[in-house]
C-alpha cells in the first residue's frame, strides 16, 4: 500500500481579499514525482512557499511524516526533511561550487556554529558534499566559481545544495525556467534519476518535461485544485482541457 509522506488539509492563504490557496486538500505518496500544474496565478509557487515555511497560511494543515508542520520557521521544516529549489536561482556566485554545497551540508552538523569541530565531523561534511556534487553531476566542476558556470550548471548546483541537506522530500518550483532545450532535457534526466531516491514535488510550465517525469499530476486552476490523476486521465480530462488550455487546447 503506498506511503502517504505529506499531506494538507484545507490548506488556505489569504492576501486581504485575495485567496492565493483556496482549501487545497493535497497528498504525496512516497517515492512518486507529483507535479502541480496550472495557469499563471493559479496559486502553485505560493503552495510551495506554504510547504517550505516561507509563507505561513491563513488556514489549515501540514503534515509531513505525521509530523505537523503549520506555522513552523523554514530552518525548522529543511531539518524535518523536506529541501527546497526557488524559481530564481539561490547559489553563492563568488564561491566555489564545492563551497556552496559544503555551507550546505555544514548546516546538518549540529557542531556548525563552532569554529574547532572533530576532524571525523568534517570529514562526514566532505563525503556529504562530494555525494551530494556526484548526485547533481557537478564533480568534474567542483572548483569553478559558481558565478562562472552556465546557467544550467548553477540550477544543478541549487539541486546539490539542496541534496547535502539530506531531505527526503524535494520541492522543486520551476527548475526548468529560463533553459534551453539541451539544459532542460539534462534536468529532465536529473530528475528522473533523483527519482530514484527521493519523493519530488514539482512545478514545471513544461509540458513535455512533466509528463516525461511525473507520476501523478495535480491541477491548480484560481488557487484551487481542479483536478488530480495519473499523466494519462490529465491528458485527456475534458475539464483540465477547458480549464488550463481553452476548450480548443490539448496536451
Amino acid at each position: 500500500m503506498a506511503e502517504t509522506i505529506l499531506k494538507t488539509e484545507n490548506l488556505t492563504k489569504r492576501f486581504g481579499g485575495l485567496v492565493a490557496v483556496d482549501k487545497v486538500n493535497l497528498e504525496l505518496v512516497k517515492g512518486e514525482v507529483h507535479a502541480i500544474l496550472g495557469p499563471n496565478g493559479a496559486g502553485k509557487s505560493t503552495l510551495v512557499n506554504l510547504l517550505s515555511g516561507d509563507m505561513t497560511s491563513t488556514e489549515g494543515t501540514i503534515t509531513f511524516e505525521g509530523k505537523d508542520l503549520t506555522g513552523l520557521p523554514p530552518y525548522v521544516i529543511s531539518h524535518y526533511g523536506l529541501g527546497r529549489s526557488f524559481q530564481k536561482t539561490n547559489i553563492f556566485p563568488k564561491l566555489s561550487c564545492f563551497e556552496n554545497v559544503w555551507l550546505a551540508a555544514q548546516s546538518r552538523q549540529k557542531t556548525s556554529m563552532r569554529f574547532f569541530r572533530p576532524a571525523r565531523r568534517m570529514k562526514e561534511v566532505e563525503q556529504l558534499t562530494l555525494s551530494s556534487l556526484e548526485k547533481c553531476g557537478l564533480v568534474a566542476q567542483k572548483d569553478v566559481i559558481a558565478s562562472s558556470m552556465s546557467y544550467g550548471e548553477q540550477r544543478q548546483l541549487e539541486i546539490g545544495m539542496m541534496l547535502a541537506t539530506q531531505p527526503r522530500l524535494l520541492l522543486m518550483d520551476e527548475p526548468m525556467a529560463g533553459m534551453g532545450k539541451e539544459e532542460s532535457e539534462m534536468l529532465v534526466q536529473l530528475i528522473k534519476d533523483l527519482a530514484k531516491d527521493y519523493t519530488l514535488l514539482l512545478i514545471e510550465h513544461d509540458m513535455d518535461a512533466v509528463f516525461a517525469v511525473a507520476n501523478r499530476l495535480t491541477v491548480m486552476v484560481n488557487g484551487r485544485v481542479l483536478e488530480t490523476g495519473t499523466p494519462d486521465q490529465i491528458r485527456s480530462s475534458q475539464q483540465v482541457q477547458e480549464a488550463y488550455l481553452g476548450s480548443e487546447g490539448g496536451f
